[in-house]
């Protein structure tokens, strides 16, 4: 490693470390090397890349594998080597770089990849890996990557460039000390994910046993006071309720529609959240001038995403308008529990998706929904089913909330433990 004249000090450090000397900077090619070996007929694991997550099989993510005639062109990498998608993504724009970590080797496309491994010794695999997983080398390859820039698909970058990404190195046993920290911490936060998990798993078994199946009037599960009451009545949507796009002045985007600071909330599709609520604060809120021209939706409102992400559901927490992109329900002609109403409408679409190719329901207008048929018992009983998966959908969001605490607390402990990206990079 070529040790460079100018150093830098992090914001937090370990009492063992605290008389060390402070951080050398030096650029990626001085401790890596490129790897450019070909799969040739040889047989490897096909990987692909996810961003936050990292290598996966080309048949966990695909299904099958897609290399095709392009297979021998592979390129070869082996545990602990770094491969770099210059593909964009939202949390990725420059592109992710992610450490083969879950197979002893594996192969890439050459056509979208950039390969190295770590050849120095004082140089610790994990450490770097935390900086790729922030996005680190995003802040520096930004600059270079001309907007809109691509080359088949892949982000149009020299690969010299990479090269030459400055990273902070201490000495091996803070970088050890750094990276073990770090990883407690990704394991803690995976331990809470695979109990999230279990929960939604739970939930969705729990919806199967609670309404009834194709065929059936009643549901395999009730609870003890509803035993005996009366069989589940069957309607379609049409009849049970009235509901309606909303809607937005066109063309959208024009600066008058818009009003940040004292505007009205304004739900669309991304404001709609798969834990069946409306995410806390709309991304646009909008004008008194588009009011006059969008649909107004009281507090407590049941909304559909009919375009998108198609088939979420919502009961809504505040007052808001609502865009062309959502069905809401004005009224119902039958006493109906919103939130049952919304577990319902939830578990046919996830019925409807099991249905479609790929599991995605491409699109769905307001006169296919007005034919699907629901099944719905008393009153009571649908408060009762409501309260019990509302109960779950509580510890559901939770759990989400305590997992995005536990990342943020990440976020927070890497600008601490690691010095800022424009002091090394400036």
């Amino acid at each position: 490693m070529r040790m460079s004249k100018k150093t830098v000090l992090p914001r937090l450090r370990f009492p063992a470390f605290k008389d060390n000397p402070e951080w050398s900077i030096d650029a990626l090619k001085d401790f890596s090397t490129p790897i450019t070996k070909r799969a040739g007929t040889k047989e490897y694991t096909l990987l692909s890349v996810t961003s936050g997550i990292g290598l996966v099989s080309q048949v966990e993510k695909f299904g099958r594998e897609i290399a095709g005639s392009s297979y021998k062109n592979y390129i070869t990498i082996r545990q602990s080597d770094f491969a770099y998608n210059k593909s964009a993504t939202k949390l990725f724009p420059e592109g992710y770089i992610s450490m083969l970590t879950n197979y002893e080797n594996g192969a890439v496309p050459n056509s979208i990849f950039t390969c190295f491994r770590i050849t120095d010794e004082h140089v610790y695999r994990d450490f770097i890996n935390h900086l790729f997983q922030s996005n680190y080398h995003g802040h520096w390859l930004h600059k270079f990557i001309a907007v809109g820039a691509r080359a088949h698909g892949s982000l149009n970058i020299d690969d010299k460039h990479l090269w030459a990404l400055p990273i902070a190195l201490p000495k091996l046993e803070e970088q050890q000390k750094i990276a073990g920290c770090l990883s407690s911490l990704d394991d803690i936060i995976a331990a809470e994910s695979k109990k999230l998990d279990i929960l939604k798993t739970h939930k969705k078994g729990l919806m199967q046993k609670l309404f009834p199946t194709e065929g059936k009037v009643v549901p395999e599960w009730r609870f003890p006071e509803f035993r005996d009451s009366r069989v589940w009545e069957e309607a379609t949507l049409s009849k049970l309720a009235n509901f309606r796009r909303g809607s937005f002045p066109q063309p959208y985007g024009l600066p008058e529609w818009y009003d940040e600071k004292d505007g009205m909330p304004f739900i669309q599709v991304f404001d709609v959240g798969e834990d069946m609520r409306v995410k806390p604060t709309t991304k646009n809120k909008i004008s008194t001038l588009a009011t006059k021209q969008s649909v107004f939706i009281p507090k407590g409102t049941v909304i559909i995403t009919i375009q998108g992400s198609i088939g979420r559901v919502a009961v809504t927490q505040y007052d808001a308008y609502v865009d062309r992109t959502l069905l809401l329900f004005e009224r119902f002609h039958q006493d109906i529990d919103k939130a049952f109403i919304a577990h319902t409408l939830k578990l046919l679409f996830d019925i409807e998706k099991q249905k479609a190719p790929g599991g995605i329901i491409k699109t769905i207008t307001k006169e296919v929904l007005s034919d699907f048929k629901v099944k719905i018992p008393d009153v009571k009983e649908q408060q009762k089913i409501s309260e019990c998966l509302s109960s779950l959908d509580e510890k559901i969001t939770a759990q989400a909330e305590r997992i995005e605490a536990l990342k943020q607390h990440k976020k927070g402990l890497m600008q601490g433990l690691f010095p800022s990206a424009q002091e090394v990079m400036e």
